[in-house]
């Protein structure tokens, strides 16, 4: 049940990140289910070997690699799924900060639930 709780906060994330950034569309609240369950089995497979890969260079940048990845993530979802559409790696990286800020936001609020 909490796994399909965290993916409806993560769609209505991604609809509220879409709504506040105005290069990104996602066609409706399906679409937005749609990406959320993508990106959580892209962000549960690939995110960790990539990070895992990009380590030393993390550390040496300070996390900034972690966001380049967070955003290339984001643009290959917007690849996969159709009805998702992104303009390129600045409205990625402005959608993926703010779906971040969002889904922290509503991420807190159901913690405090429990």
């Amino acid at each position: 049940m909490a796994i399909i709780l965290n993916l409806l906060i993560s769609a209505l994330a991604i609809a509220i990140a879409s709504y506040f950034t105005p290069w990104s569309h996602v066609d409706g609240y399906v679409t937005a289910i749609i990406v959320a369950v993508v990106l959580a089995v892209v962000n549960a497979t690939i995110t960790p070997v990539l990070k895992l890969l990009t380590l030393p260079l993390n550390l040496l940048t300070l996390g900034l690699v972690s966001l380049v990845i967070n955003v290339l993530m984001v643009m290959l979802v917007a690849k996969i799924v159709p009805g998702f559409v992104l303009d390129g790696f600045l409205s990625a990286a402005v959608f993926a900060i703010v779906l971040a800020i969002v889904t922290m936001i509503f991420g807190e609020t159901s913690a405090e639930k429990k």
